[in-house]
């Protein structure tokens, strides 16, 4: 047995890190799972390597790995920085610990870093597979040449430009993570002396890493083609893969996968875990029970899991669907009209589809079936969107700008039943054959259309047959069917039909994931779950499936709750008795009346407080009028969040943190509200108006609603108010980050601070904390608290 003081990063732990790191150990050698609640400064982020890689290191246990999951980049970044504190200080005769994180392509791919090769972050996939199949084709058996070939060809490439003095339209060199590649920025090509234009384009990097392969007869697995030391390395960041693959000549993203399976920590996401796709073709092998695994930020994972194992399928991709499909019919339809008129070239394509259907399960009479389906399926769908237009935006032809986002619900929400497209498919004779068979005949149109253009493509008909069958497959209990439209703008589309208008997408939404948390918990050997704003812990052990895994599996399920244990006198914290920040108090944003009136005198009095404030709403729209309200009240600058893209988001929050004080104003279900650092002297205080509760007329949170309470009881309190809470935590937790933070924290509605029918007091720290008190004695309080600053 080791001591994992041996493995703790730090001379000292607190007691909190003491207790949570030896239930976490013991929890896991009988297989179970430990709860933390932790407030920041808990230290979780050590607890849970600790605890780990302890376990990992023992030799009287089975765990082979840690794997980290978290849905915050930053926390990330954390769990590196600590494996690195813990390697710094390991007793000198151990070896580090070795670390890896997970990535997509685009992050560690050189021509997409570069800027190169015709590589960019909107085809970086699909080039990515396109270019591994044409390098396996010309060099697996049979090919025309070895991957060694292939590599010194694009070496021999690179010093024909340097020779000549040619940089090319991105340099010389291909350069990325402080590296020079062997090979130049534009892709390769393949020819043996054959027409001219016949060349293949091959990516040098996977040739390399399928020339370091072991032979498929030998005994050794794909970790042997990693060309450097990655088990003595320490921790392995994007950065240092790419450097030190590049150094080599070798594909990135092929060492990540190759060496996953073989380092102590693996850093990732959760759909890393739990995103159907993602674990079929990567990262399978980490999923059993000699993997410990860590569920960090997991407030979040109720939430993240639903989105990814709901699904859906845009119109745009049942439109390429149905052409793909016609482009596969079509050779045989001419041919049975008329061969001689069709000339050989169709010909040949009627073989080729012939051949692969009769490789294949499929008949002819199936793809003809299914491409009727699809095709009368849009047209199901475009009159289902035109007449929910036409019923509730009369004339919506003439202003289509005016639309905004919109849910079609195929079912009442509140009433488990058979959707009506389920229902219409029957009663236009469509049979279940015709969903569950859709996923076949989708592969075999991929297949015929990536032989006949000699290119392997990601094609729209395999995922929408399987989108098909999973849509027949799942039950209308747990799962809520409806057509999503989303606002977007193509002036292609003609100006009568709402598709210049809208973008629809077919969506199948999992209301009820616990069974898909629980499942997937189920398969590992133990581990921790861990967040600032876990309460209350007995309903997160439900919706995430842990209480199946105590009750029915026996496996242990330990709850831990740490409190925050920086000097008290460093914060203030109120819950201030205001009117209820409802709907039907506050009205419309630009309504005047004494609700709005009244949070705005309240906010202004904490943004005046000295140094930045943030303010957070229960919506965009609500940030906006707070905003507005706040600039004849206060003398600071106001900065307003809007929904908007990572690179606009990351420069207001600089914005924010430069110079003097201000105000920012967001919304709480953005991303400036988790997550996001604002130690030191970044954050003053944060005040939160309302419960941030989604907007509960939504058909898909009345169907999440009402499965929630048929699977817990209290749909309303386990579906919206307990997440909206975690939200407001988050939220005012950014001000007090460490010893030496001073801030305040004020929560404004009386849910807040009164017991209620409706309040949500009891969803908050049991420690005395927030003050309840009234608007007036808010003033006296944030006095107080000046005085001492």
């Amino acid at each position: 047995m080791t001591d994992w003081r041996s493995i703790f990063g730090h001379t000292q732990p607190y007691d909190e890190q003491v207790d949570g790191i030896e239930t976490a150990i013991e929890t896991a050698r009988d297989g179970g799972y430990t709860v933390v609640e932790g407030a920041c400064g808990t230290g979780k982020t050590m607890i849970a390597l600790t605890a780990g890689i302890d376990l990992v290191r023992d030799p009287d246990t089975d765990y082979e790995r840690v794997l980290v999951l978290t849905s915050v980049k930053q926390q990330l970044r954390q769990f590196e920085a600590d494996l690195e504190t813990i390697n710094e200080n390991l007793p000198d005769d151990w070896n580090p610990v070795s670390g890896l994180t997970l990535v997509g392509k685009a992050d560690v791919c050189p021509y997409n870093r570069a800027g190169a090769g015709g590589i960019d972050d909107g085809n970086v996939y699909d080039r990515c597979e396109s270019l591994r199949e044409r390098t396996r084709d010309l060099t697996g058996e049979g090919g025309e040449t070895t991957p060694g070939t292939l590599t010194a060809r694009a070496r021999q490439q690179q010093t024909g430009l340097a020779d000549s003095g040619s940089t090319g339209p991105t340099g010389r060199f291909l350069e990325t993570a402080g590296e020079t590649a062997a090979y130049p920025p534009e892709m390769p090509t393949y020819g043996d002396g054959g027409a001219v234009g016949a060349e293949t384009e091959y990516c040098p990097f996977y040739a390399q890493y399928l020339e370091d392969l072991p032979d498929e007869e030998s005994d050794s697995d794909a970790a042997e083609a990693v060309p450097f030391d990655f088990t003595s390395t320490g921790m392995l960041t994007p950065d240092d893969l790419v450097s030190r693959s590049v150094r080599n000549g070798t594909c990135p993203h092929s060492v990540m996968g190759a060496a996953l399976g073989h380092v102590e920590l693996v850093l990732g996401n959760y759909y890393h875990a739990f995103d159907p796709t993602t674990t079929t073709a990567f990262t399978g092998a980490l999923l059993d029970d000699s993997t410990f695994v860590v569920c960090d930020e997991a407030h979040m994972l109720e939430p993240r899991v639903r989105d990814l194992v709901s699904d859906g399928v845009a119109d745009q991709r049942l439109r390429d669907a149905e052409t793909e499909l016609s482009r596969v019919l079509q050779p045989i339809r001419f041919e049975r009209e008329g061969r001689e008129a069709q000339g050989g070239s169709k010909t040949a394509d009627a073989d080729l589809v012939r051949g692969e259907l009769e490789d294949s399960d499929v008949s002819f009479e199936e793809l003809s079936r299914t491409l009727e389906f699809v095709r009368d399926l849009r047209e199901e769908l475009d009159r289902r969107v035109t007449a929910y237009l036409d019923r509730n935006h009369r004339g919506w032809q003439s202003n289509p700008t005016e639309l905004s986002d919109a849910e079609i619900p195929l079912r009442d929400p509140q009433e488990p039943a058979v959707d009506e497209l389920t229902e219409w498919a029957a009663d236009a004779g469509y049979s279940d054959a015709v969903w569950v068979r859709a996923e076949n005949v989708g592969a075999v149109v991929e297949r015929v259309l990536n032989e006949a253009e000699d290119e392997d493509r990601t094609r729209a008909a395999p995922a929408v047959g399987r989108v098909l069958g999973e849509w027949y497959r799942r039950d209308h209990t747990d799962y809520f069917r409806e057509i999503e439209l989303e606002r977007t703008w193509d002036e292609t589309e003609p100006t009568d039909s709402w598709r210049r208008a809208y973008t629809a997408r077919l969506a199948l939404h999992n209301c009820v994931p616990s069974d898909a948390i629980g499942d997937r918990l189920a398969a590992f050997g133990g581990g921790i779950l861990m967040s600032a704003t876990l309460e209350p812990v007995d309903a997160f052990t439900e919706v995430t499936g842990l209480d199946y895994l105590a009750d029915e599996e026996d496996r242990p399920v330990v709850e831990r709750r740490y409190g925050l244990h920086f000097p008290e006198e460093n914060r203030e914290s109120f819950a201030v008795a205001a009117p209820k920040f409802t709907y039907d108090n506050r009205g419309r944003p630009g309504e005047t009346n004494p609700t709005r009136t009244h949070y705005a005198d309240a906010v202004a009095r904490v943004a005046r407080l000295p140094g930045n404030v943030l303010v957070g709403m229960p919506s965009y729209a609500e940030a906006e009028w707070i905003a507005g309200a706040l600039e004849g009240r206060i003398d600071k600058p106001v900065l307003l969040d809007a929904a908007s893209d990572d690179e606009t988001t990351q420069s207001l929050k600089n914005d924010f943190f430069a110079g003097e004080g201000k105000v920012l104003v967001t919304s709480l279900r953005g991303t400036l509200t988790e997550g996001v650092d604002y130690s030191g002297d970044r954050l003053s205080a944060a005040v939160v108006c309302g419960v941030p509760i989604v907007n509960t007329s939504s058909p898909r949170t009345t169907a999440v609603r009402r499965a929630y309470d048929d699977a817990f009881g209290d749909g309303f309190e386990y579906a919206l108010t307990i997440p909206a809470v975690r939200k407001t935590r988050q939220a005012v937790g950014r001000v007090i980050r460490s010893a030496e933070d001073v801030g305040v924290r004020v929560l404004l509605d009386e849910r807040y601070a009164r017991d209620s029918w409706d309040s949500v007091r009891e969803y908050l720290p049991d420690d005395g904390e927030f003050q309840p008190v009234s608007s007036d004695m808010l003033e006296v309080g944030l006095d107080r608290f000046r005085s001492r600053l």
